[in-house]
């Protein structure tokens, strides 16, 4: 086990000096991500047990301010147009904080149509109007629907009947069908199926092969990559071991080599975690990163849904499958 600790207190300082940096120009290029970065540091504070760090009540009027009334779905930043990732990221916000009722039932309705509209008919689904297809948008649909309580077979069965054919011989999954296997798609692919409840759909043999090509992705050094040949990175520590959670064989992961490369990627002056050793860090991988060691049990950090990234307190109450 590494000598290194867990920087607790230099990452809350990280993470809530993040919304301080308004005359940095980096905050403003980066308004694409703003909806996304408010969910990964909320997150990343509720496992270090520190979510009284952001205002509450300031987050959900920013989450509610980013809703686009054109599309109905919620953007990354007031003005923006409205996308998948964003709107699931504002609905885990919200119900991390347990402010869904902040939504009316005709808000709920308009996000739903959002999604609906976004599905295709071999069952993949878009991002947003503009059309790029990916497996990521298959989980991000079908979780936000999840959340809302709105999961029905006609939108479900063929979600999974793409997902299944994004299977790929090696074990892994691609963002759409044929193409190269990689440990994200794994995630969205096994994620997106426990959360309707078909983790059925795959054979024992081929759960056996999805782990086998996961716990292949931990390299000499102890992190993990994402794909054959290429260099670790710490965000892999959430979508490898969350995929191996889901399908209980977490422990195909050498933990204590995984936990040293994580701690060797923290900053010991600002604190954050960055991809790999002695990078900059950002909210990104500072929150996988963390996610990561809490599936591992590490140092008391609070613990995370591995099919939701989220508080189980929150998705405790999701809905899990459905029968219409």
């Amino acid at each position: 086990m590494s000598e290194k600790a867990l920087l607790r207190e230099k990452h809350i300082e990280y993470v809530a000096s993040l919304d301080e940096k308004t005359n940095d120009l980096e905050y403003w290029l980066s308004e694409h991500l703003r909806l996304n970065g408010v969910y990964w540091g909320l997150t990343a504070l509720y496992l270090l047990d520190s979510m009284e760090t952001f205002k509450k009540e300031d987050v959900i009027d920013f989450v509610l301010k980013c809703r686009d009334r054109k599309s109905g779905g919620f953007a990354a930043f007031p003005g923006h147009d409205g996308h998948l990732l964003t709107t699931l990221s504002g609905l885990q916000i919200l119900a991390t904080y347990k402010a869904l009722d902040r939504l009316s039932n005709e808000d709920k309705d308009e996000i739903v149509r959002f999604i609906l509209s976004n599905q295709k008919e071999d069952g993949s689904f878009q991002g947003d109007k503009f059309g790029e297809v990916d497996t990521r948008f298959v989980y991000t649909a079908l979780s936000c629907l999840s959340i809302l309580h709105r999961l029905t077979k006609d939108v479900v069965e063929p979600a999974v009947s793409y997902i299944l054919k994004c299977y790929n011989f090696d074990g892994g999954f691609g963002l759409n069908p044929g193409a190269e296997s990689h440990a994200a798609q794994a995630f969205t692919c096994v994620g997106a199926l426990a959360i309707v409840g078909r983790l059925d759909a795959l054979t024992s043999s081929q759960q056996n092969n999805i782990a086998m090509w996961l716990s292949e992705r931990q390299v000499p050094e102890g992190g993990l990559n994402g794909r054959p040949s290429k260099l670790p990175d710490v965000c892999y520590s959430w979508w490898v071991l969350s995929t191996l959670a889901i399908l209980k064989k977490a422990d195909w992961i050498d933990f204590d080599k995984l936990t040293e490369f994580i701690l060797n990627c923290q900053d010991p002056k600002k604190g954050g975690i960055s991809d790999r050793p002695d990078n900059e860090v950002d909210v990104f991988h500072t929150v996988f990163g963390l996610a990561g060691l809490s599936i591992m049990g590490y140092d008391s950090l609070k613990p995370i849904d591995p099919v939701y990234c989220m508080p189980y307190y929150a998705t405790e109450t999701f809905q899990r499958s459905c029968d219409n």
